[in-house]
This record gives C-alpha cells, sequence and structure tokens, in this order.
C-alpha cells in the first residue's frame, strides 16, 4: 500500500507503508491492506504510519528538507490540523491543512 501526505505547500510523507491511523471525525480509525474505498474528514490530531519495504520520502520540519530513507517497520507519527483522507485501491492519499511545528518522529517498533 503507499500512501502520499500533502499540505497546500509541501509534500509531508510519500512511500509504502503497512497501516495508517488517523484522526477522523467520527473518530480515529486505521487503514490497513485492501480497506473499502472511503473519502473521510479528519479532525485535528495525530496521524500515524508504519512503514513498508521500501523507499519512503519524508520531511526534515527543522531543515525543510526532504529525506529519502529504506526504514520498514518505522512508526512515523505527526500531529495535523485537520484534512481529508482517501483510500482507493491500496493508495492513500492525506491532504492536510498542516502539521504542528513539532518535528515529525520517526521511532523505532
Amino acid at each position: 500500500m503507499t500512501i502520499h501526505v500533502l499540505t497546500p505547500d509541501k509534500e509531508v510523507f510519500t512511500g509504502r507503508i503497512t497501516s495508517v491511523k488517523v484522526p477522523g471525525t467520527q473518530g480515529e480509525f486505521q487503514v490497513l491492506r485492501n480497506h473499502a474505498p472511503i473519502v473521510s474528514s479528519l479532525e485535528p490530531g495525530e496521524v500515524e504510519i508504519v512503514t513498508s519495504s521500501g523507499e519512503h520520502r519524508i520531511l526534515d520540519t527543522e531543515t525543510g528538507v526532504i529525506e529519502t530513507r529504506e526504514e520498514p517497520g518505522k512508526k512515523v507519527t505527526f500531529t495535523i490540523e485537520s484534512g481529508f483522507i482517501e483510500v482507493l485501491n491500496n493508495e492513500v492519499s492525506l491532504l492536510v491543512s498542516g502539521i504542528s511545528m513539532a518535528p515529525l518522529r520517526a521511532l523505532s517498533e
């Protein structure tokens, strides 16, 4: 499954993942491989992505530089202001109005 996380002015994350948790307006939910097609609005809150094998690109919020990494099984978390998620054919698009000023963190599993 692949994901693209975008704000109006920059790409925040793109790559292969095993799951993503988002703060939906009806409550938090998780998207896994072969999830049914969905479009949902998102509230302010935390997004958690678990990377899969293969490269992913992530924004370093301290330097503003996009870094390419290959770290399967890493948790990447960040806070969004609001937005929308679309899931279709194992492609996830996360369109957010902004992310918090706190740095994106990649954590060991």
